[in-house]
């Protein structure tokens, strides 16, 4: 498979898009008045959407480049990103915050996880062909 190589444009962007949506959404949280255990709780949702999204990224990826991937994990890789979502959707609900603040981390949320995607997948692309084949992670 002949994959382009992302441009150092795109990738700049990735990550500035990354460090931005991941420290929005952290000083968020620290500024936020809310307890301890729920800054906790919304920041193991973040880094738990981060893994899960890469991890699913990867084993799309994998799989179309005809690297066997297990079912089992594949399906745990989705539905982990599934779950945090749902559990980010249900705190937000639940919350006593300003629908703004709300909105805020929802949307911070999202790009955190987008942009590690894409950066993911700039990495990848970026080895492209230099990366043996036998080797798995």
């Amino acid at each position: 498979m002949n994959q382009q190589k992302p441009s150092n444009a795109f990738i700049g962007a990735s990550w500035a898009a990354l460090i931005v949506g991941f420290a929005a959404y952290n000083i968020g949280l620290f500024n936020a008045t809310m307890q301890l255990n729920e800054k906790g709780y919304y920041f193991t949702i973040l880094m738990f959407g981060v893994f899960s999204a890469i991890s699913v990224q990867k084993c799309v990826r994998d799989r179309l480049e005809g690297i066997p991937v297990t079912s089992i994990y594949y399906s745990i890789s989705w539905f982990c990103t599934i779950l945090c979502l749902v559990l980010l959707t249900v705190g937000l609900w639940n919350a006593t915050l300003a629908l703004s603040e709300k909105g805020f981390y929802a949307m911070s949320f999202v790009l955190t996880i987008f942009s590690a995607i894409a950066v993911q997948k700039n990495t990848r692309d970026s080895i492209g062909g230099d990366a043996p084949k036998a080797s798995q992670d």
